[in-house]
């Protein structure tokens, strides 16, 4: 049996490259083609790994797995007589591993042998109902099992959040949280055993793993009465709903998809067709090979040869997609019986090939006769290659479907789709129109570039409908706010992450635009229309799908319009040349009940259809209900004893404090200060609730890099935003006092305080004194300073001050009259005379400030504290 393929001369051209790849068990280097993706290679791996460990060397691509596989499957060919020397196996393996490393075909896992149930027989009503009760729990003890253990480690996390006593944290009764928590877990079906032990600490240790789908049920029904929604119609309908059942009406049917052990691959047509000499015209070749490795890897009397990738693969060609799909099919099954005839010849046709000679002698002839009436060349091919009928053969069944999601993977396909998400060469994901419907779309006439442009935007503004940057302009934006949008468009998905912060400076928000950052959409609260915004949405993210583009050729309008479905009535034209039956998954709505599948089932069966499967549609995500308010939750009584009651007192530590964000009033009181340290203005804007609390806080600094301006604005927004959840000022101006860091030195416009060792250091200075009273933060004047940059302040004077310096008009809007006055309650005493020090001050080397004065021989900073001595007569 001798192979001229040539697969292993193309495959020599294919690009290789060492890549890194990180397993579970350590980080491997692997030599694979360099157009494969980490998550391909990977596949392969772990197919490599599943084979024996005697079939793994060290050495070559992939780590020599695909290599060993094709060399065993070589040497019990030779063993039982299919080679004629190693010559011919040695040809062989080569040939089978170089269609894998081209991409071309792949083996995929047998599956189990699947239940055979006949609606006819009485019982079949209980062994449906067994199945899918069967069905049902396993998937229901995962999500009971999820919920559970989420509930008791919420026991064990308010017990652990609890800031009170322990006694109190562990008690339902004192503890909110914990109560809350503890019902909670009750009712989704903890005992209290259970409860106990989680606020003992002891968190649930579940293996939760994903569902995994079971084999289906085989139903074997009569056409004309499951036509006719017969009784038991009803119940296949039932069962059928979340997947579990297949309809059948055929015997010999029924027994093909329930065969377990098949061989089976999965081959390319995509990469058939990208080869070189033409399409399809390697198709025969990898026929052959691939029957000769499916009948040398299995005893079992069945072979699948999966055709996948037919859209992608059809759509370039041209002409009724339906049409081609059949010749194909029809190709792929004559050379395929035409080898295993051959091979019935060398090992023998399988056992029951007597009794289904005259089955698979009416379904030649009407395949011959089918493709004798196929315009397509290819179809003639097919037609001349069939053997004789009646022809002993090697395997009873050739089946021509195949559903392995890891077979697709490793060979680099996915579900049929118009967006391809690809690995770029940098190790990156990208998104591009699927290059099959690029081809097709370009071999119609199609522009490539205006469907890219449709599906994914033009990233730009700029004559853009409805927003573009004559209409921003108007509002206020500059050349600056637009050169950022401009950059930001290119990897934003929507208006709301490019029209806000940190994208726009707040400041330009806040003082140009008059809005405020997070009240709303930013185009909506400056008067854009919803359609208006919509449609500029639709210029520059595009609209994800080409379902009703205008220009699109109709020969691949189907294509573009639902690839799935298109994909899925090509497979339908492959069925007539299968001996096994196409069994897709149909989709029904989510909340399709048992009438409704029957009703599904009933129209299959007057179709003419060999074999259905349905399921239920995934439910949308999110709540589907609208629930009303639980009552109270009661109180939970654990039968631990009662504890002993403690003396009475008052406890000013809270068990529990709400997390709830208090808003500030939308017209709000403040002041702004402003002031200088160490040469650079800095300006504090401050608002404050109706108590008088502070609530938030801006920061500006003018003369600052907008790199420094903007970290200051948001990092006054993450202060402001503490304020509001309660984060108590305290907290924040003990954190950030004499943090020490440039600019730093003399403050001047602020008349508490006169020197600070950073922007931070005086900004929670002049809050603390302002909102805290604590005047030990302020240093009166220069004179004063200590070393640690703490002093005693000096107030302005006993006399009185018109209250409209403290009191804003506009925000009174003219109801504080004007004779008010502020008179102070009380004059600090005299502070006693100081000794005249030495008032000569230079630069301190440690702060920069010139507060360096000489004490007694000591040169002492009075801003940062440092000291140093005098030697001999060095002064400074």
């Amino acid at each position: 049996m001798r192979f001229q393929s040539g697969f292993v001369e193309q495959a020599r051209r294919v690009s290789m490259e060492t890549r890194t790849v990180e397993r579970a068990d350590a980080v491997h280097e692997v030599l694979a083609p360099a157009a494969w993706s980490d998550a391909r290679i990977e596949a392969w791996l772990d197919w490599a790994e599943s084979l024996s460990p005697s079939l793994l060397p060290t050495g070559g691509w992939l780590n020599g797995g695909i290599d060993a596989w094709a060399e065993r499957l070589a040497g019990r060919g030779l063993a039982e007589g299919v080679f004629a020397d190693r010559a011919e196996a040695y040809v062989f393996a080569a040939e089978l591993a170089a269609t894998i490393q081209l991409g071309l075909a792949s083996p995929t896992a047998s599956t189990a042998a699947a239940e055979i149930v006949d609606l006819a027989d009485p019982a079949a009503s209980k062994r449906l109902a067994e199945h899918r009760a069967d069905r049902v729990t396993a998937r229901l003890a995962l999500q009971s099992a999820e919920a559970l253990a989420d509930a008791l480690s919420a026991v064990a996390d308010a017990v652990d959040r609890c800031e009170g006593r322990e006694g109190d944290c562990a008690d339902p009764s004192r503890n909110p949280a914990l109560g809350r928590a503890a019902a909670t877990a009750r009712r989704r079906g903890a005992t209290d055993a259970d409860i106990l032990r989680a606020i003992d600490g002891e968190r649930p240790a579940l293996a939760l793993r994903p569902f995994h789908e079971t084999l289906p049920l085989i139903a074997l029904g009569d056409r004309t009465r499951t036509a006719a929604g017969a009784p038991e119609t009803l119940l296949a309908g039932e069962a059928a709903l979340d997947g579990g059942l297949i309809l059948t009406f055929d015997p010999r049917e029924a027994d093909l998809l329930a065969e377990g052990g098949v061989s089976r691959a999965m081959l390319d047509l995509s990469a058939v067709a990208a080869l070189d000499e033409g399409a399809f015209d390697r198709l025969p070749d990898l026929v052959r090979l691939w029957t000769i490795a499916l009948d040398l890897q299995s005893e079992n009397t069945s072979i699948v040869l999966g055709l996948e990738g037919l859209s992608t693969a059809l759509a370039p060609t041209g002409g009724d997609m339906s049409i081609r799909a059949e010749a194909v099919a029809g190709l792929t099954a004559a050379v395929a019986a035409q080898m295993s005839a051959e091979l019935a010849q060398l090992r023998g046709a399988c056992t029951e090939w007597d009794g289904l000679k005259s089955q698979a002698a009416d379904a030649d002839r009407l395949r011959h006769a089918r493709l004798k009436a196929n315009p397509d060349p290819l179809a003639a091919v097919a037609a001349r290659t069939m053997a004789k009928p009646g022809t002993p053969r090697r395997h009873a069944a050739i089946g021509l479907f195949v559903d392995d999601p890891e077979a697709r993977l490793r060979l680099g396909l996915g579900a049929p789709c118009v967006v391809d998400v690809y690995q770029t060469a940098d190790g990156l994901i990208g998104r591009r129109l699927a290059p099959g419907l690029a081809a097709a779309l370009a071999y119609a006439g199609g522009d490539v570039q205006a469907a890219e442009r449709r599906l994914f935007g033009r990233r730009t503004l700029v004559e853009a409908p409805g927003v573009d940057h004559t209409t921003l302009r108007s509002f206020g934006f500059t050349d600056i706010e637009l050169a950022a949008i401009e950059q930001a468009l290119a990897h934003a998905d929507s208006f709301d992450a490019v029209f806000a912060a940190p994208v726009l400076d707040p400041g330009f928000i806040r003082d140009v635009l008059g809005l405020e950052d997070g009240d709303g959409p930013l185009l909506n609260l400056l008067g854009v229309p919803e359609e208006a915004e919509a449609e500029a949405a639709r210029w520059v993210f595009g609209h994800g799908d080409l379902s009703d583009w205008a220009e699109a050729p109709s020969a691949v309008a189907p294509l573009l319009t639902d690839p799935v479905a298109a994909e899925a009535a090509l497979r339908q034209a492959l069925e007539p040349f299968s001996d096994a039956a196409y069994a897709p998954v149909e989709i029904l709505d989510w909340r399709a009940t048992a009438a409704q599948a029957a009703r599904r089932l009933s129209l299959a069966a007057g179709d003419g259809r060999r074999a259905v499967r349905l399921c239920r549609a995934a439910p949308p995500a999110g709540p589907l209900l609208t629930l009303p308010k639980a009552e109270a939750t009661p109180r939970l009584d654990t039968p631990r004893p009662a504890p002993v009651p403690p003396p009475e007192r008052v406890i000013e530590r809270v068990v529990e404090r709400a997390r709830a964000r208090r808003k500030l009033p939308d017209r709000r009181k403040g002041y702004i200060q402003k002031a200088a340290v160490g040469g650079h203005k800095v300006y504090i804007h401050t608002g404050e609730y109706d108590d008088g609390e502070l609530g938030e806080i801006f920061i500006d600094m003018h003369k600052e890099g907008a790199a420094f301006r903007s970290l200051m604005n948001n990092f006054a927004i993450a202060i402001s935003i503490g304020l509001q959840y309660g984060v108590p000022l305290d907290e924040f101006v003990d954190a950030f006092v004499f943090t020490r860091f440039e600019p730093a030195g003399r403050v001047t416009g602020n008349d508490s305080i006169r020197s600070a060792t950073s922007i931070l250091d005086y900004i929670f200075r002049e809050l603390g004194v302002s909102y805290l009273d604590r005047h030990e933060l302020a240093n009166a004047g220069p004179d004063e300073l200590n070393a640690d940059g703490l002093g005693h302040g000096k107030p302005e004077g006993g006399e009185a001050v018109p209250a409209a310096r403290f009191i804003s008009k506009g925000f009174a809007r003219g109801s504080a009259p004007d004779n008010l006055v502020v008179l102070p309650f009380g004059k600090k005493a005299e502070p006693e005379p100081k000794i005249a020090a030495n008032t000569e001050a230079v630069a301190c080397p440690s702060c920069g400030d010139f507060s360096l004065q000489n004490r007694g021989g000591v040169w002492v900073c009075d801003t940062c504290g440092g000291a140093r001595a005098v030697h001999g007569g060095d002064q400074g």
